[in-house]
């Protein structure tokens, strides 16, 4: 006899917990930073670790920002992996987060640990190891990097829409101006217009002000089936809708001004949960926003309005109106890898109504992307609600 799934079992976020992120934590060790936030997690659930209880952890690490190989056999302790099994994602952390649902959906484990970590600050260079993302024959030697594939797609996707630098400024001045409102923000202090657009030109058209700020920090997660999570709290935040897509290796092959893997990403997603009409669906909205033209071009891959209207959505104060990123979103500061599992958090936190003054109204719906991979070829959609 087969063990089959019920086809209503429903994932619950049952705790959020993340370190303050910063530029460097120098004072403490990967492995102290991300129990911070595993303990934290623990304490708010009442778990420990073995059968009947955490039975099972995702791990988001990646080898080569840790300097060290196998890089999560450095905190299989910290997790509990010396009692049960312990799988690591490298990739967005988003990714982390649909993964440790897929554990709980298929029937394997009822009570999840997801727990990311990564200090950006003991690289030699970011750009560096990104580069190594690339195929070593065609793309390598011509200097590939994410940045350099960003500055690619933000020339093309600022060609087709019509966005603006200066609109793109005006982006970076919102982050830094809610960031102030998120007690975990690495970057909160306030900027003009003018001192973004004065920031030295990393690639053209992007400059330092517009990219992501190399951070240090951690974040941890408790998931649960149905049953388990109504016993864990009394504020679970349902999974309803998750979708990932790959686009091609090749950055030649695709078209950067565009948005396919995210486009059908959502559409999984969206497909999940029952939501028809995205543009209306959502009261809070969390963007992996690596760079500040991503936040117009990835709210159009998820249909938040029509498209190619970037400069038109911007100018009629779109990310206001749609709750967007009030965590301040990437360019306040996470890591690369930790940014969609941070936009989780942030959805997560807003739902269950413990946003502080950055709290959108009757949040009942949030919608959180991450991504990963030279301009977005990985993508992930997940659709949370109260």
């Amino acid at each position: 006899m087969t063990n089959r799934v019920p086809s209503k079992r429903r994932v619950a976020i049952c705790a959020v917990a993340q370190t303050k992120f910063e530029a460097c934590k120098w004072n403490v060790r990967m492995q102290g930073m991300l129990w911070e936030v595993v303990d934290s997690v623990r304490r708010q659930t009442d778990l420990r670790f073995g059968e009947g209880s955490i039975e099972a952890a995702v791990t988001v690490s990646d080898d080569l920002f840790d300097a060290r190989t196998i890089s999560d056999g450095a905190i299989t302790d910290v997790v509990g992996a010396h009692y049960q099994s312990e799988e690591k994602v490298a990739a967005d952390g988003a990714q982390g987060v649909y993964y440790a649902a897929a554990t709980i959906l298929s029937n394997r484990h009822d009570i999840v640990l997801l727990a990311g970590h990564c200090k950006e600050s003991q690289s030699a260079s970011r750009n560096r190891i990104t580069h190594l993302a690339f195929d070593p024959f065609y793309t390598r030697p011509v200097g590939l990097d994410y940045l350099a594939a960003a500055a690619l797609q933000a020339r093309a996707y600022m060609a087709r829409t019509g966005v603006t630098e200066t609109q793109l400024a005006d982006l970076v001045v919102r982050a830094r101006r809610w960031a102030r409102h998120n007690p975990v923000a690495q970057e909160a202090g306030a900027l003009t217009r003018d001192e973004v657009l004065a920031a030295p030109m990393l690639a053209d058209p992007i400059r330092e002000s517009f990219t992501y700020p190399v951070s240090d920090g951690a974040i941890a997660m408790i998931l649960a089936n149905e049953k388990h999570a109504r016993d864990i709290t009394d504020r679970p935040v349902w999974m309803t809708g998750v979708g990932s897509c790959y686009d091609s290796f090749f950055l030649g092959e695709r078209d950067l001004a565009g948005n396919f893997p995210l486009e059908r990403a959502a559409k999984r997603a969206y497909t999940m949960a029952g939501i028809t009409d995205p543009a209306n669906a959502f009261d809070v909205v969390e963007i992996a926003d690596q760079y500040a033209h991503q936040l117009p071009q990835y709210a159009e891959g998820l249909g938040l309005y029509e498209a190619g209207k970037g400069g038109k959505w911007l100018d009629n104060d779109g990310p206001e109106k749609h709750n967007v990123n009030r965590s301040g979103g990437m360019l306040a500061g996470n890591p690369l890898i930790l940014g969609g599992m941070a936009r989780v958090a942030e959805a997560v936190i807003q739902l269950r109504g413990d946003a502080g003054s950055r709290q959108a109204p009757n949040a009942k719906r949030a919608l959180a992307q991450g991504a990963t991979g030279p301009a977005g070829q990985l993508q992930t959609v997940v659709v949370l609600e109260r």
